[in-house]
């Protein structure tokens, strides 16, 4: 047992002291749980979960713990701290069509974790390739019918870094100085894309995964530069069993596809895409994961054509894996 040094302990900070807040009114009257004197047993599996069942009128905020208490909690607490959400899942037009099994696992994995799905399946674009392609009124004639569509979601779950960024970044400029400009900002703030949702929003890194396998990540440009989901993706796969991530040497670059740009400048476009696929090779890999099943279609295509066994995997696929 380590010997204590005798110095006086620090008093907690406010921000640590004031757990909970009551949702009465509207009511900034703060509730103080002493759960930082309390054995990390008994808050987490026994008062936790008593204090949410017992007073409903609480509406526990996420407070300091850490990925690896936030696992270990059993469903009650995990409820407690972040109460069950109705998640508005937007599907991309070419996972919709071509990768159905990502949204599938988004589907898995998030009503595993408690919270209700709603799958709009009158929405197909973001109107993004119209956007690249400079056609703005008619990306604006698309995009419109995704504001109004999704103003009452309360949070909005997307398949993809790229579509992600139209969503929370692209349309806040498409629509600046419109009428329509405080309904994208509005949206912008509850769109996440999914692996950001996961960590960032609910504070989730693991999901109790299994996949034996030696993997390494693609960053995807809009989801990289655009929305700075560098960590998100590899705090989740570092908590899946078995899983050992390797990473390539030019993880961030791009693979080359950029939707219209692999059309307008295709040998540009294949030259970048047997860069990336040669990075991802060199390190033995088994998988290539990816946040983006556009960047995936891309790369799996080039490795096909080279005769290479290295396979592409979206990581909700890896994710849904038990």
């Amino acid at each position: 047992m380590e010997k204590s040094s005798g110095a006086r302990p620090v008093a907690p900070s406010k921000s640590l002291l004031l757990r909970f807040v009551p949702r009465l009114n509207n009511s900034p009257t703060t509730i103080f749980l002493p759960s930082i004197f309390l054995p990390n047993y008994l808050f987490r599996h026994i008062l936790l979960p008593g204090m949410t069942q017992r007073f409903p009128i609480f509406c526990p905020y996420p407070f300091p713990i850490s990925s690896a208490q936030f696992a270990d909690l059993n469903s009650d607490s995990r409820s407690a701290i972040i109460p069950p959400l109705k998640v508005t899942l937007f599907i991309p037009c070419f996972v919709d069509l071509m990768f159905p099994k990502v949204g599938i696992s988004i589907v898995q994995i998030l009503e595993r974790l408690g919270h209700t799905i709603e799958y709009p399946q009158d929405l197909a674009c973001c109107g993004q390739p119209a956007f690249n392609s400079g056609y703005w009124d008619e990306a604006r004639t698309v995009a419109i019918n995704v504001l109004e569509r999704l103003k009452d979601s309360e949070a909005v779950v997307i398949a993809s870094g790229s579509c992600g960024a139209m969503l929370k970044v692209f349309y806040r400029e498409l629509f600046a100085g419109t009428d329509h400009e405080p309904a994208a900002n509005a949206l912008s703030s509850k769109c996440w894309e999914f692996s950001e949702f996961l960590v960032k929003k609910l504070g989730v890194t693991d999901v109790g995964a299994r996949f034996p396998a030696k993997v390494t990540f693609h960053d995807g440009c809009h989801g990289l530069r655009e929305l700075g989901n560098k960590k998100p993706p590899r705090e989740l796969l570092a908590k899946v069993r078995g899983l050992e991530l390797v990473e390539m040497q030019d993880a961030e670059v791009c693979c080359g596809f950029g939707g219209t740009f692999a059309v307008k400048f295709p040998m540009i476009s294949t030259a970048m895409g047997e860069v990336k696929c040669a990075s991802a090779s060199e390190t033995g890999a088994d998988y290539i994961i990816s946040n983006d099943s556009s960047c995936l279609m891309q790369i799996q295509g080039l490795l096909d054509r080279q005769g290479k066994k290295i396979k592409t995997l979206h990581l909700a696929e890896v994710l849904a894996q038990t």
